[in-house]
């Protein structure tokens, strides 16, 4: 972590919020992730742990490995699309885990699982951008104010490369407004 980041407040309910809308996001391409690898269940688990936690559960050890595997598998296949709807898993039972620091690295936290369903979506579309595009759409469409409201509070999510970065900087200045 940042040392030289801002403390700043973040509240359990903000957490399970931005948890919940973190496990949408995954959900939305759960599919493209086990059409390709039915027997493998992490990027559910993820997925359900988030959605566990994001109502009402109790962030437990459970929880953080379950991100991880879910990780793992995202690391295991070679299904571009699939990927990146394990790393959506990933991210949204991470969100979980947000640091109260004003970080540009929080920030992909909190963006990371919209970030990557896009990715997944245009990836399984052949690279459409046009449905990266529209995914993007719905993720600024279906956020809660707990995601506006803790960005608000963060610095910039900072130039990055490729498309994931146009993704993260796309939602993140659409989310501010």
């Amino acid at each position: 972590m940042d040392d030289d980041a801002t403390a700043m407040k973040l509240g359990e309910d903000e957490l399970r919020e931005i948890a919940l809308y973190a496990a949408s996001c995954a959900r939305q391409v759960l599919s493209l992730f086990e059409s390709s690898h039915p027997a493998d269940h992490r990027p559910r688990e993820a997925i359900e742990g988030a959605e566990a936690f994001g109502l009402g559960g109790r962030r437990t050890a459970l929880l953080r490995s379950q991100a991880w595997a879910a990780h793992a598998a995202a690391r295991d296949t070679q299904d571009p699309a699939a990927a990146d709807a394990a790393r959506a898993a990933s991210l949204a039972a991470a969100a979980a885990y947000l640091h109260p620091k004003a970080t540009a690295h929080q920030v992909r936290h909190i963006l990371g699982a919209a970030a990557h369903q896009a990715r997944a979506l245009e990836s399984a579309a052949g690279d459409d951008k046009t449905v990266g595009n529209e995914q993007l759409r719905w993720a600024l469409k279906h956020a809660p104010p707990a995601v506006r409201d803790v960005l608000r509070r963060m610095p910039n999510v900072p130039a990055g490369r490729g498309r994931m970065g146009d993704f993260l900087r796309e939602l993140d200045t659409g989310l501010r407004r």
